[in-house]
């Protein structure tokens, strides 16, 4: 374009409106593929967040199986995941209402198979040669709650016929991914105990099914209380395969004999590269049985996915050339893979993938609205160098907009973002979220801090009794080295995140004094008390990012910004869902009472019927708004957007700093 509007960094007309983030859009995940038919599961933010799951058949027709008002989703280890499972024409789903599972019985006509109880369920297998469903069950029953001062996790079999649960195994305090051999004479699951997550270490047990269903013999395959294991799953050959990372990354394994396991585990993905992710919902799918005997994988390294092809033999690994920078989700149905795929320029989708000819086929667009590729920032990963000498990587993405550009001499407000987990990584994809920004003026860096997964185990373990520091230190230093290059205007860096990138927002703006303005989504501004009154699956996970409790009380009590509000170098937005149970409301509003107390600017919105991640429409596109919002009164330009302001208490007046608006 020959000529291009001048106008602020942040008030550019943006091509990618802000009802683009729910317009027909649609979450997808959890495919599954077999006999030509695929299933998976769509969140719909105009139905509330619903999770719908849908069929589709190999004539393309499409049929939606669970009723409208009907949520898909479980919340076992209030993350939930694999909230459904089929087996041809069975198939069954958790009701998240109730924890309850139901028969689909037609197209939205559901019944019930588990009685009225406070149980949950997930990560389910059928066992059509029993009539009965394997799950891992989590129990809230009152009794339960008082006996052990916590829900109580097993691993379970229902009958599907009259709903009875009988207990297979039990005593650790987690359990996840039950699988069974392809003879029906072993299971495998996963377990592990407090303080550890999934990833600090857990062990693979293997036991043989008895003729009346019940385990004997059970022991230990692989893992250990500082090992990681992850996905275990049974070859057609008999052939148990897991990913661990013995040599730092985590690679998929095989076990030598079939059965029991026994014997040295062969690598099949020696490589610098990732190959199971962290495990904060179960059910995860990065790797399947192709026709030959070989591995179809996911792996991860230089913050972006890649497929693999795995030989039979287990001595060659070859890349295969698909678009996608993130892939999510893989299921294999004879010689075609199903995954959720998304790339630099195109936003996620399902999509199938032919392994001989390579041919892809869309089966499911996030959403309907295809961005045009001149109008996409694409990120690039960077390395950086940050506290003691070590160096950490992060996502950057400019300003872009082919329609404007700002005046001569003015330097780009910044965004820098973080994931939740905060085992996680940076999402290196198109998201339109980013998009938003990026076309209105704003630079974004999405900071994969010492901690993220994706880089092998000693950067994951970077974190470990550093929360609070080291990934403060990475996002505040890669703000500074951006700033440095020129790349950014160092007076407007802004800090936002939610969850556990919310706790580092809120560290950032607390503790030191880089950014002029931070936006927490439901973060954690009190270690101790979040320790104290958070969910079963993380009420100890501070004990490895921080310390132990109460020996360490003085660093949870060093490390909380609500003990130090006021230190908060800058306005802050505090956006929170009231139903949360993760970072529950309660922590928000003692951040904003202290910062009301102190007279420091500040905004709240606080919405019904939200939990840890906004689902709703209306809720997601408010949110957006309101920082929007809160970004141009904090650093004086006026949005192009038609917005309703978001009040700020106790910004001080700005004089002499009108933004213009465009101008030719």
């Amino acid at each position: 374009m020959s000529h291009r509007t001048v106008a602020p960094y942040g008030a550019w007309v943006s091509p990618f409106p802000i009802t683009r983030l729910t317009e027909g859009v649609v979450g997808l995940g959890e495919a599954k593929a077999r006999d030509g038919v695929r299933w998976w599961l769509e969140g719909h933010p105009d139905e509330g967040g619903r999770q719908v799951l849908v069929r589709r058949d190999p004539d393309g027709t499409v049929v939606r199986l669970s009723p409208r008002g009907f949520n898909v989703r479980n919340r076992v280890q209030e993350y939930g995941g694999s909230a459904y499972a089929v087996d041809g024409d069975l198939v069954i789903v958790s009701d998240f209402a109730t924890g309850r599972l139901h028969r689909v019985i037609a197209p939205e006509a559901l019944e019930a198979v588990t009685p009225q109880r406070a149980w949950r369920f997930a990560d389910f297998v059928i066992e059509p040669s029993r009539n009965r469903l394997l799950a891992v069950r989590e129990d809230h029953e009152p009794e339960t709650l008082a006996r052990h001062g916590e829900a109580e996790n097993s691993l379970v079999a229902i009958d599907l016929t009259s709903g009875d649960v009988t207990v297979l195994a039990e005593g650790a305090d987690f359990y996840g991914a039950p699988r069974v051999s392809p003879d029906g004479r072993h299971l495998s699951w996963l377990e592990w105990r407090h303080p550890n997550m999934p990833w600090d270490g857990t062990l693979l047990r293997v036991a043989e099914l008895t003729h009346d269903g019940r385990l004997h013999a059970a022991h230990t395959v692989a893992g250990s209380p500082s090992d990681w294991i992850s996905q275990p799953r049974w070859a057609p050959d008999g052939r148990l395969h897991w990913a661990a990372e013995p040599g730092g990354w985590m690679n998929i394994h095989r076990a030598s004999h079939p059965g029991l396991a026994e014997g040295v585990p062969q690598n099949l993905t020696p490589v610098a590269a990732e190959f199971a992710g962290p495990d904060w919902q179960l059910g995860f799918g990065t790797y399947g049985f192709a026709p030959d005997g070989g591995l179809i994988a996911i792996g991860r390294a230089g913050g972006r996915d890649r497929l693999y092809r795995v030989a039979p033999d287990g001595l060659a690994l070859q890349e295969i050339d698909v678009p996608f920078t993130e892939m999510s989700g893989l299921s294999i149905d004879g010689g075609r893979v199903v995954l959720r795929g998304a790339s630099a320029v195109e936003p996620a989708a399902l999509v199938e993938i032919d392994l001989a000819t390579g041919e892809r086929t869309i089966l499911r667009r996030s959403t309907p609205l295809l961005p045009d590729p001149a109008d996409v920032s694409v990120g690039r990963h960077v390395s950086f160098p940050t506290a003691d000498g070590r160096h950490a990587f992060a996502i950057f993405y400019p300003p872009h907009n082919r329609a404007f550009r700002a005046p001569d001499g003015e330097r780009p407000p910044l965004i820098v973002t973080s994931h939740g987990g905060p085992t996680s990584s940076a999402h290196n994809a198109l998201t339109i979220g980013i998009q938003l920004w990026t076309s209105r003026g704003f630079a974004v860096l999405d900071v994969d801090y010492g901690g993220s997964t994706g880089y092998g185990r000693s950067y994951r373990q970077r974190l470990e009794g550093q929360w609070g520091v080291v990934d403060v230190d990475d996002c505040v230093n890669g703000a500074a080295w951006l700033a440095g290059e020129g790349l950014v205007d160092e007076q407007r860096l802004a800090i936002r995140g939610g969850s556990a990138s919310g706790y580092t927002t809120l560290c950032a703006i607390t503790f030191r004094h880089v950014f002029k303005a931070g936006a927490s989504y439901f973060g954690i501004g009190d270690l101790e008390t979040f320790d104290t009154i958070t969910h079963k699956f993380e009420a100890k996970y501070t004990q490895r990012l921080v310390g132990p409790y109460p020996e360490r009380k003085d660093l949870y009590h060093a490390r909380s910004p609500l003990n130090f509000a006021e230190q908060i170098s800058c306005p802050v937005l505090i956006l929170q869902g009231l139903d949360d149970r993760v970072v529950p409301p309660a922590q928000a509003e003692q951040i904003v009472a202290a910062l009301r107390e102190r007279h420091l600017p500040h905004a709240y919105l606080a919405f019904e019927g939200e939990d840890h991640g906004f689902r709703q429409a209306a809720n997601i596109i408010r949110s957006f708004e309101a920082e929007l919002s809160f970004y141009g009164q904090i650093f004086g330009f006026t949005p192009a957007d038609a917005l309703e302001p978001i009040e700020i208490a106790n910004l001080p007046a700005r004089v002499g700093d009108e933004a213009s608006g465009p101008r030719s």
